[in-house]
C-alpha cells in the first residue's frame, strides 16, 4: 500500500510482533523486535506537540479495529487524529467511516442523514471498498429504499474477494437477512462458505445466518425442515469449536436448534447449563428466561415455565431478561387458572414494585 518497505507504521507492527514473542516465551524474538521499534521513533520522531506520530495511529487504530470489539471508540479518536495530520488518506477516512457505522449497527435505523451523507461520501471516495459499500446499501434499506438489485449486484463482486471479516460479506449478509430474504442470506452465506471452505469467518457468517432463520418467528417450513435444521446445528457447533466459544449465549442457541429435531438433547443442554455455578446474575436470567420459554413451547409445561420466569425476575439485576420474564408473569397471572399460582406470581410482582398493593388481593 505505502510502495515502500520501511515508515512509521511499522513501529505498531513491530510492537505488535513484541508483545506476541514475548507471551510466546521467546523473549530473544521480543527483544529484537523492540530494538527495530526503538530505532525506527529514532528514524520517525512524532511531530512536534503529538505523542504519536499520525501513521501510528492510524496502525493502531486498525489493529484495535480488528483485534478488540471493546476499544473502537479509542480506534475512532485515534482514526480522527491520522486524518487531521494527513487529510488525503484514503484508507484511513474509509476506515474512519466505517467505524462510526459499526456503532450504530445494533439501531440501523438510526442512521439519519448526516451518517448516510458520511457513507455515500465515502463510497465515492473509495468505491473499491466493497465493506463501505454494504454498509451504505443497509442504511438506505433502513430509510426503506429498494436496493434488491444493487445488492445482488454487490454479492457478486463480493464472493469475488478472499474472506475476512472486513471483505464486506458480514453487513451484505445482514442486509439480506433484514431486508431482502433470510433464504437469500442463507444461500449467499453458503456460496461463501462454498468457495472458501477452510474459512473460520466464513463458517460463523453462514451458522448465524441459518440460525437467525430457523430460530425466527416467521420460521415456517414447508417440507421436512430436519436435513436444513441439523445443517444448522452442525455449523454452529463447527463454529463453536473454531472459535473455542462455549458460551452460554452459543449454548443456549445449540439448545433452542436441538429443540426443532431432539428435545432430549435440547433437555440435556439445558440441564448441564443450570447445574453451572460460574454464572453471574445477568446470567442465570439469560438461563432462566430461555428456559422458561423452553418448557413453555416445547415442554407444554406451562407451570415450570413460571417458575423460572419468577426466578429471573427474583434476581435483583436489572436486564432485558428479566424485563421479559416479568412480562410474561403479567400476561401469566391475568390468565393463569391456577389460584396458587396466580397468587403467588402477584405476591412476587407486588413484592418487587411492579403491582400496587390493592391489586394483590
Amino acid at each position: 500500500m505505502k510502495n515502500t518497505d520501511e515508515g512509521p507504521w511499522l513501529m505498531v507492527n513491530f510492537g505488535n510482533l513484541a508483545w506476541l514473542h514475548l507471551h510466546l516465551g521467546t523473549d530473544e524474538k521480543s527483544q529484537d523486535y523492540l530494538s527495530k521499534v526503538d530505532a525506527l521513533m529514532r528514524k520517525y520522531p512524532a511531530p512536534p506537540e503529538e505523542e504519536l506520530h499520525p501513521e501510528v495511529c492510524a496502525e493502531k487504530a486498525w489493529t484495535l479495529m480488528k483485534f478488540d470489539k471493546e476499544k473502537k471508540l479509542q480506534a475512532a479518536e485515534l482514526f480522527k487524529k491520522a486524518i487531521q495530520k494527513q487529510l488525503d488518506t484514503l484508507e484511513w477516512r474509509s476506515s474512519s467511516a466505517i467505524l462510526s457505522a459499526q456503532n450504530l449497527e445494533d439501531n440501523i435505523k438510526k442512521l439519519y442523514a448526516e451518517r448516510l451523507e458520511m457513507l455515500r461520501s465515502a463510497r465515492e471516495r473509495d468505491p473499491d471498498n466493497l465493506y463501505i459499500a454494504a454498509l451504505y446499501l443497509e442504511a438506505r434499506a433502513a430509510k426503506v429504499e429498494h436496493i434488491q438489485t444493487e445488492a445482488r449486484m454487490l454479492a457478486e463482486k463480493v464472493l469475488e474477494r478472499p474472506a475476512s471479516s472486513y471483505s464486506g460479506i458480514s453487513p451484505l449478509l445482514r442486509l439480506y437477512r433484514n431486508y431482502i430474504s433470510k433464504d437469500e442470506a442463507v444461500k449467499l452465506a453458503e456460496e461463501a462458505l462454498r468457495r472458501h471452505p477452510d474459512s473460520r469467518y466464513l463458517k460463523r457468517s453462514a451458522a448465524i445466518c441459518h440460525v437467525k432463520k430457523i430460530l425466527s418467528k416467521d420460521y415456517k417450513p414447508e417440507n421436512n425442515p430436519a436435513p436444513e435444521i441439523n445443517r444448522a446445528i452442525g455449523l454452529w457447533e463447527k463454529m463453536m469449536d473454531a472459535y473455542q466459544e462455549p458460551s452460554l449465549k452459543n449454548q443456549i442457541t445449540l439448545a433452542d436448534l436441538y429443540a426443532k429435531v431432539d428435545k432430549e438433547k435440547a433437555d440435556q443442554i439445558y440441564k448441564e447449563l443450570l447445574g453451572r455455578e460460574d454464572l453471574d446474575p445477568a446470567g442465570k436470567q439469560r438461563l432462566y428466561n430461555h428456559y422458561a420459554k423452553h418448557l413453555y413451547f416445547n415442554g407444554k409445561d406451562s407451570r415450570r415455565s413460571t417458575e423460572f420466569h419468577m426466578k429471573a425476575a427474583e434476581i435483583p439485576e436489572e436486564s432485558n431478561y428479566r424485563q421479559k420474564s416479568i412480562t410474561e408473569l403479567k400476561k401469566t397471572s391475568g390468565r393463569n387458572k391456577d389460584p396458587e399460582m396466580c397468587r403467588r406470581i402477584k405476591e412476587l410482582l407486588t413484592r418487587l414494585g411492579y403491582l400496587p398493593e390493592t391489586q394483590n388481593q
